[in-house]
C-alpha cells in the first residue's frame, strides 16, 4: 500500500505564499502592489499595469503567473464605468421627473 504525500495546512500555505511574494517582489512589495484577492492558497496582486497570481498546491509547491493588462480587461473596466454613468444619469432623470430634484 503506497503512502499518500502529506497535505499542507492553510497556515503552511499562507507562509509559503508570503515567502514567494517576498522573494519575487521584495520586502516592501506593499508600497507598489495592491492585493486584489486572495485566501490561504492563492493571492492576486496588481500594480495597475500588471497582475501577478501566486498559487500554492496542496503539497506546498508555489506557482507564479504574471499577466499584463489585456484588451478584455480594459474593455470590461470601460463597460463598468459606462454602466455606472448611465445608471447615475437615469437616476437623476427619474428624480427630476418625480420632482425630487
Amino acid at each position: 500500500m503506497s503512502q499518500e504525500p502529506p497535505i499542507i495546512s492553510p497556515e503552511q500555505a499562507r507562509t509559503a505564499l508570503e515567502n514567494a511574494i517576498r522573494q519575487k517582489l521584495g520586502d516592501d512589495w506593499r508600497d507598489t502592489w495592491e492585493l486584489v484577492s486572495g485566501h490561504d492558497y492563492m493571492t492576486r496582486l496588481t500594480d495597475g499595469d500588471q497582475n501577478i497570481d501566486f498559487y500554492v498546491d496542496l503539497l506546498g509547491n508555489v506557482t507564479v503567473e504574471e499577466k499584463g493588462q489585456d484588451i478584455a480587461h480594459n474593455a470590461g473596466r470601460t463597460a463598468a464605468w459606462l454602466v455606472l454613468g448611465v445608471s447615475l444619469f437615469l437616476a437623476y432623470v427619474i428624480a427630476r421627473i418625480a420632482g425630487i430634484v
